[in-house]
């Protein structure tokens, strides 16, 4: 086989995880159907231009893209900027801003492994009432997964925790089936299956489920509840891998009494 195959199969493999046919990306990236039936059969080696070319089509993330140019040989294009660097200041800003705004809302700012890199006033509110033991935080909190998902977190404080996980799961099987093997999403995934009480049937893929617009979480503690749902927001039109792959989850009141808590000392 071609040493060029591994780029070759890799396009297939997110080729047909979007359920698009040779026809339908050739007609995407303007690339002839037989071009890439030879790309994805290694009878012919793709140009770096071909390549960035069909990664645009397919929508890969640019962590996936050069992922597809180092199979094919290529150098990465895409650089991986730590957040603080002094040139993504402007990155961190926007984010503070965001998060700011959302007071007294809780919100989190996350890294493309789903790290904790910084929370808002609102966030650190809800996650020291509703932790069992706040001591714990220090070495929870660098991790949304592990904050909700290891006994020591907020687990035992999440009334519809089997629920908020089966949303979680999902979305990452979603996200690592249109991954390489070593994606971050299948990182995130395997390390999530690890944890006590996942159920045994989220073991198994269920690719078919649509994906949800927010994830309702329902927390108690004592006497005191409250409902929220969730929303994430990334930042458009990224040039560098860091910038793409942080994210800002927010967690606004789902009913009156609620809304209430979350204002009360706003």
């Amino acid at each position: 086989m071609p040493s060029h195959a591994p780029a070759g199969r890799l396009l297939r493999h997110y080729r047909q995880a979007r359920g698009l046919s040779q026809l339908s990306l050739s007609g995407m990236a303007d690339v002839s159907t037989r071009h890439i039936s030879y790309v994805e059969n290694g009878k012919a080696k793709p140009s770096r231009e071909m390549l960035l070319t069909l990664s645009a089509a397919l929508e890969l993330p640019l962590r996936e893209r050069n992922t597809l140019l180092v199979s094919a040989g290529f150098a990465p294009v895409y650089g991986e900027t730590p957040l603080e660097a002094p040139e993504m200041a402007h990155v961190r800003a926007a984010a503070q801003c965001i998060l700011d705004s959302l007071e007294p809302n809780g919100a989190v700012l996350l890294g493309g492994q789903w790290q904790v890199l910084q929370v808002n006033a609102g966030a650190m509110r809800m996650l020291t009432t509703f932790c069992p033991d706040a001591t714990n935080l220090p070495e929870l909190g660098t991790s949304l997964m592990r904050l909700l998902f290891d006994p020591k977190g907020l687990k035992p404080c999440i009334a519809n925790w089997d629920e908020v996980v089966r949303h979680i799961v999902h979305r990452l099987q979603r996200d690592a089936a249109a991954e390489s093997e070593r994606g971050v999403a299948r990182r995130a995934l395997a390390d999530v299956l690890t944890y006590p009480g996942v159920p045994h049937a989220l073991r198994q893929p269920m690719l078919s489920t649509p994906p949800e617009l927010v994830i309702p979480v329902h927390l108690r503690r004592g006497d005191l509840e409250i409902r929220l749902f969730t929303t994430l927001t990334t930042l458009g039109t990224p040039l560098d891998i860091t910038t793409e792959e942080i994210r800002i989850e927010s967690y606004f009141p789902a009913d009156e009494a609620s809304r209430r808590w979350v204002h009360a000392d706003a």
